[in-house]
């Protein structure tokens, strides 16, 4: 046998679309960042960037459980004295649900060179349209569907 080291020439990228509606956000985020990496394909590997890339889709129907809506923050500071800023997830949800999924997806790729590169491939829409008809995108059913008892 015989290990192989991808190169760039050696594969080509194919687009992917997800629907986020009913989904769940890490679920979802998880799924995403594999197809951003390339771990799907038989010639992974860690140290190129073989991923393909992803158009998400409705993004203001993504679903969090527990009582992530109240209790969950994101917090930035601006590196001057009270420059504190912090944001729950249910009014980010509500403003800016494009920013809360590519959040969540970037939190899951590597944090390089790599990883900033891995993350230019992905685009998320708050709603169902999107721009990127003519790249024929692939559907991807991705597992997260939130279960309705």
């Amino acid at each position: 046998m015989k290990t192989v080291s991808a190169k760039k020439k050696d594969f080509n990228r194919t687009w992917y679309l997800v629907d986020a509606q009913d989904k769940i956000l890490g679920r979802l985020a998880s799924e995403v960042a594999s197809i951003l990496r390339g771990k799907h394909k038989p010639t992974f590997t860690p140290h190129v960037d073989c991923g393909d890339h992803v158009v998400v889709v409705n993004a203001a129907g993504i679903h969090l459980t527990g009582d992530k809506r109240v209790s969950k923050f994101y917090a930035r500071h601006s590196d001057y004295p009270g420059g504190f800023k912090s944001i729950t997830a249910g009014t980010l949800l509500n403003e800016r649900p494009d920013r809360m999924v590519r959040w969540a997806i970037q939190g899951m790729l590597p944090k390089t060179k790599l990883g900033r590169a891995m993350i230019k491939k992905l685009r998320v829409y708050a709603g169902p349209d999107h721009p990127h008809k003519a790249q024929q995108l692939k559907p991807m059913e991705s597992p997260g569907t939130r279960r309705t008892e």
